[in-house]
């Protein structure tokens, strides 16, 4: 009868219908008293009675079921469909089964209705369901539509509300305790139970065909399932369900309520007539018999519905036989995306005492009966761990980072570590921004983009009465991610901004990032950005907004052009949870932003934007009773004339006063900055010097001394080599060098072929900027790139011939021979390059004569260092086995597909993204073993795989070596593998024991991560930088994909919906998508797990088992084909397929990288500081103790960061 979503706010109406067949008084289950208002007085429409009847009602917005939108809604009390359940259209079943209304007796209404109480009512059931999320509140809702059924004795009571939004849908079902007094229906001559649930109905498959869509059900095959709906609950209240039942643009599945546990009952047997008999079934119901019901008047409230326009969807409603009563609650925009997450502060559940300096200098700490939080003191604002001082101006530094494609240009303008400032007049919300060494081409074409300050302007807004800006409620560490969408071209581009606090100079730090095409403003063209209006919905550590944005271009030539982008954002952060009141922000505020200012100057390269801002009522009213007329108050409205280092203070009416801010004296209109160092002494303590700044100062440590822990006191420096100790902060050593400076001090700098600041790295992509021949390819690598020419072309890629022509070995080679009438010879004693089959000189290079040996780069030039003396030639590796084998070879340089054949594990070069077949040999023989899982440590350069025959888990170094057990007890069925290069950490599934286990790379620090709600996991992949673990379950009964922290903690599930047999996942970092392989619905699909946003990669593939990924491409194993297929994930077609030599079934495949991807967590450096086992999170890391570490000093710390 309803769908609806999960997070409700902003503009809103309603769809209400209600479903009443019984009634029965309750003090501890649902009673009729709690149903949304319902009856003839309140304006409803009534349904014809009869059987098989339906009634179409247009909606005035429209619902969100599933990932469609329906216009219509068909309140219904037809019994075609009993026994045939799921239906072939979409439907809502708020109870299914067969009573007829033609006897005058039962009746159907409905409506729709903007009634405020009982749009409250609806906010109310949503939050108490969802508590974790978003609050709804009754002021963001504006329409309400309302339906009900009612039947002669007996009969069944219920109520459906449908509560809608532009971005989701949510169905609330109420089922009064007594009010149920029948569970079966006839249906063929035989009694079943009835069914509650939702179905999307058939959807389109392949070309010309069409299958069963999802279908959700509420209860299952058995009548105690049914009774169970009025004893049980979803949302924390007796009788009522919550469903999330439809989201936009992303949908993934329905999402039931998150409060299962019910008060306690007392006294409930002595207020039921008649002893209820209970039994469990697995949904968690129970069977009860009550007394028959009473018929009563049914009066309330009238409520005029809301008449609003018809539209073309058609969505139908099934309440089949009781009177249903939905409630559709539409909200305004909503952006449920995910964003990244930034925490260098947590909260945990310790004390003040240990505590305290956790806070802000400017800040008290205060102990809860859960822990501890920080609040600013009077006269400053934040959240307690950083708080700066009211109405002094705020300044912000930072860099800006980008790859952006202006109009319909093929190659990106790319720019790194361009200077961003900005300067926030706190007391009147100007805000200005400006940003540097921005070139001529791009320039132009970023000045509609006024957001990239938004966030700034919103963070430090006016706040009008009642209301608190971003800094307030948030501090200065949150991470913002939004998305631009241009109309009507639909550019997209994509803004991430990780603001990580208040500096030493009192400056709010920011790195900002842009990626993607924007549409070109002309050089020499002005940008007019409208004022505008932007909704911020708030939870516990999300904030939301979106607004839609005019803009004016003027070209030279006096011509003007109004465009429209789309903005959609995302804020995460850490809220202090232990603090009830702290959470008493209004769950719903509105930025105002005006007196919008853009340039562009061309001839420093630079972009400014300013703008004034304002947060507060949605409606732009004043909503606190007890201010009288303060919305013409100037401190309001920023036209106060105080100083711009003062704040100013409303009092009654107009009537204000202005303040110096802390560390400023004057008298308001003039303030001026104290010299705490000349004033105070003794401000700063022994060994120190007092640096005075506006508003504060600054102590610092004389030379040879640090601060202690306390961050105060100034003690002996004892100069640490971090380099060497490696508790630098630089990026792995694949990527970045560390160079020791002295005392303690170091310098991070980036390797050839990548770029960034030393503490991060990014890969440069050479193929970006033409560095080979036109006629020939280029393959990006990690931290350099190879060149080779096309087909009818030679040469070595930086120069490609159709003729022959001679390499620069061999050019080498060739002159050093000479000639003779005999040919080639030798000048005697002379040392002779040597050349590969494609003219590229061999890495290693020997000098005949004399016996020395060395390695040279692409050009021949000798490698320092790498020289070996006469008799010491080139190391000859032996084959990696346990045995030696003359078809054994070790893994060569270079990027490789490794896959498990029964006893063997193979490797397929990779050129590019292509599979060198010719090249495929086997790297592990271990005969009489099923190798199921394979993973690669991409830094020790081995292999690790699972057996099920032994069970164990084992590893090879790949350069060659034998097998090494690493888990060889309390195993039954291994099969996934995962490894943590930068936590060194490996992690697996076990598919008869039911759990999912980590455990240190030598096998000696094992820990039980997940043991519950576990059928038959098997794939397993981890992304280590994101501190993300995801795992398959191929459960046939209810398959599912499933995420957690790699910690194991705040697990969910991802997909359960349109699932068969997923066997194998895999993970792009670059793209951060997450695939998966499924034998069931024999199809590969994507989705990004932060958006939701699903999409199929592949249909129509065979039996697939194994997965991985390598940029564009997906490689798959599959057990039909007994083939590795390479499919190219963004066109969705098979590009290539390699057929083993020994044709046999084929298990997991995994990517074995030339060098370690991208990226770094809080355990790539000295362990985290864990004592045991350290596992990232997306907070931080966690460390754990494993479960054999009895009488071992371990500590455990978890989610935080150190």
């Amino acid at each position: 009868l309803g769908s609806m979503a999960r997070r409700c706010t902003g503009q809103g109406w309603l769809f209400y219908a209600t479903l009443l067949l019984g009634w029965a008084v309750s003090v501890h289950g649902l009673t009729r008293a709690e149903f949304f208002p319902f009856g003839k007085t309140t304006g409803d429409h009534v349904l014809e009675q009869g059987n098989d009847l339906s009634q179409q009602l247009a909606l005035d917005k429209p619902v969100l079921f599933y990932d469609g939108k329906f216009d219509n809604i068909f309140p219904s009390a037809e019994s075609t469909y009993l026994g045939k359940m799921p239906a072939g259209f979409g439907m809502i079943a708020a109870l299914h089964g067969d009573l007829d209304t033609g006897d005058g007796v039962g009746k159907v209404y409905y409506r729709q209705d903007a009634s405020p109480a009982t749009l409250r009512q609806a906010a109310e059931q949503i939050n108490r369901a969802f508590p974790e999320d978003d609050e709804v509140r009754e002021r963001e809702m504006e329409h309400l539509f309302y339906f009900n059924k009612d039947i002669v004795q007996p009969r069944n009571s219920f109520q459906l509300v449908i509560a809608s939004a532009e971005t989701t849908s949510y169905a609330i079902l109420l089922y009064p305790r007594k009010g149920m007094q029948f569970a079966s229906t006839a249906v063929g001559g035989s009694s079943q139970a009835m069914q509650a649930g939702f179905s999307k109905g058939l959807v389109n498959y392949l070309v010309f065909s069409t299958r069963q869509g999802p279908y959700y059900r509420i209860t299952t095959e058995r009548e105690t399932s049914v009774r169970a709906l009025a004893e049980e609950t979803n949302s924390g209240k007796r009788g009522v369900w919550v469903y999330e039942i439809g989201t936009s643009p992303y949908f993934t599945s329905v999402a039931p309520g998150e409060v299962t546990d019910l008060p306690p009952d007392t006294g409930l047997e002595s207020r039921v007539s008649e002893e209820a008999t209970s039994k469990r079934y697995p949904g968690g119901g129970q069977q009860v018999t009550y007394s028959p019901y009473e018929p009563e008047e049914e009066v309330y409230r009238k409520e005029q519905p809301h008449q609003g326009p018809h539209h073309g969807g058609q969505f139908t409603v099934h309440t089949v036989q009781y009177q249903p009563q939905v409630v559709v609650v539409d909200d305004g925009d909503i952006n449920v995306d995910g964003g990244f997450t930034l925490f260098v502060f947590s909260y945990n559940s310790e004390t003040c005492a240990n505590n305290r300096n956790k806070c802000s200098t400017f800040a008290d700490c205060k102990d809860y009966a859960s822990g501890y939080c920080c609040h600013c003191r009077p006269g400053y604002y934040g959240n307690g761990i950083q708080c700066v001082s009211e109405g002094k101006p705020q300044r912000m530094n930072g860099k800006v980072n980008g790859r952006v494609y202006v109009g319909n240009s093929p190659s990106p303008v790319e720019f790194n570590s361009n200077d961003l400032h900005s300067y926030v007049v706190a007391n009147d919300g100007r805000a200005y921004v400006a940003i540097s060494t921005i070139p001529a081409r791009l320039g132009p074409s970023l000045q509609p983009l006024s957001a990239l300050g938004g966030v700034i302007g919103w963070a430090f807004a006016l706040e009008q009465p009642g209301y608190k800006n971003g800094f307030s409620i948030i501090g200065g560490e949150f991470t913002c991610q939004a998305e631009v969408t241009f109309l009507p071209a639909q550019e997209k581009l994509t803004i991430k901004q990780v603001f990580s606090g208040i500096d030493e100079h009192d400056h709010l730090v920011v790195s900002t990032t842009l990626e993607g095409r924007v549409p070109e403003v002309l050089r020499g063209s002005t940008v007019q950005i409208e004022p505008y209006s932007e909704i911020y919905q708030y939870s516990s550590n999300l904030i939301t907004s979106s607004s839609t944005r005019d803009y004016t271009v003027s070209l030279d030539d006096g011509s003007a052009e109004t465009r429209t982008y789309q903005w959609r954002q995302t804020i995460t952060f850490q809220s202090c949870p232990n603090d009830e009141a702290a959470r008493a922000v209004l769950p719903t505020q509105m930025l105002s932003v005006d007196q919008v200012f853009v340039m562009y100057d061309s001839n420093n390269e630079l972009i400014r934007y300013a703008m004034s801002n304002k947060i507060g009522d949605v409606n732009g009213e004043v909503t606190s009773p007890d201010l009288n007329n303060q919305c013409e108050n100037s401190c309001f409205t920023g036209r106060h004339g105080c100083d711009t280092n003062a704040v100013c203070r409303p009092e009654q009416g107009t009537q204000f006063t202005c303040q110096c801010a802390a560390g400023f004296t004057g008298d308001g209109r003039s303030c001026y900055d104290i010299d705490e160092c000349r004033e105070i002494p003794l401000a700063c303590g022994e060994h120190s010097v007092c640096n005075n700044q506006p508003g504060t100062f600054r102590c610092e440590c004389n030379d040879g001394y640090q601060f202690a822990s306390d961050g105060h006191t100034c003690i002996v420096d004892r100069p640490v080599d971090h380099c060497a100790a490696g508790s630098h902060d630089c990026d792995i050593t694949e990527r970045a060098h560390c160079s020791y400076s002295g005392g303690s001090s170091y310098i991070c700098s980036c390797l050839p072929g990548f770029q960034g600041h030393g503490r991060v790295c990014q890969d440069i992509d050479e193929c970006q900027s033409a560095r080979c021949h036109q006629k020939a390819v280029c393959y990006n690598t990690q931290g350099s790139f190879t060149c080779q020419c096309r087909p009818g072309y030679y040469g070595d890629g930086f120069y490609c011939s159709s003729e022959h022509t001679k390499s620069q070995c061999e050019t080498h080679r060739d002159r050093l021979l000479g000639s003779t009438e005999y040919g080639p010879q030798p000048v005697p004693g002379q040392y002779v390059p040597t050349c590969d089959s494609q003219g590229a000189y061999e890495a290693s290079q020997c000098h005949g004569s004399i016996g020395h040996c060395w390695c040279v780069d692409r050009n021949g030039l000798e490698i320092p260092g790498t020289r070996t003396g006469p008799g010491r030639g080139p190391t000859v590796r032996p084959a990696v086995g346990p045995t030696p084998r003359p078809d054994v070879y070790p893994l060569p340089p270079g990027t490789h597909l490794l896959f498990a054949q029964s006893g063997r594990i193979e490797f397929v070069p990779l050129e590019g993204y292509n599979m060198k077949k010719t090249e495929a040999k086997t790297v592990l023989h271990l005969p009489e073993k099923v190798i199921i899982g394979v993973a690669y440590d991409c830094v020790e350069k081995m292999v690790y795989w699972t057996d099920i025959t032994s069970p164990s888990i084992s590893k090879a170094n790949l350069q060659g070596g034998g097998a090494i057990p690493v888990i060889r007890s309390d195993l039954e069925s291994p099969e996934g593998i995962a490894i943590d290069h930068l936590g060194r950490t490996l992690f697996w599934t076990d598919s008869m024991k039911d759990r999912i286990e980590v455990a240190s790379l030598d096998g000696t620090k094992r820990r039980v991560l997940i043991d519950t709600n576990l059928v038959n996991p098997r794939a397993i992949i981890v992304d280590p930088v994101n501190g993300n673990m995801y795992w398959a379950d191929w459960n046939r009964d209810a398959p599912k994909i499933e995420t957690s922290a790699m910690d194991g903690t705040n697990r969910r599930v991802l997909v359960k919906d349109d699932l068969g047999l997923p066997n194998g996942l895999t993970y792009d970092p670059q793209s951060s998508q997450l695939c998966w392989a499924d034998a069931g619905t024999h199809m590969i699909e994507c989705m990004n797990p932060a958006q939701g946003d699903r999409r199929k990669a592949m249909g129509a593939i065979q039996y697939p088992f194994g997965i991985t990924s390598h940029g564009k491409n997906i490689y798959y194993t599959d057990w039909r084909r007994d083939a590795v297929i390479m499919v190219d994930r963004q066109a969705g077609t098979e590009t290539d397929v390699f057929l083993p030599q020994k044709q046999t079934r084929l298990y997991g495949i995994t990517t074995a990288y030339a060098q370690c991807p991208s990226g770094k967590n809080y355990c790539a450096v000295n362990n985290g500081g864990c004592t045991h086992l350290c596992l990232a999170t997306p907070r931080g890391r966690s460390c754990l103790c494993p479960n054999n570490a009895l009488g071992v000093s371990c500590v455990e710390s978890e989610g935080g960061r150190f």
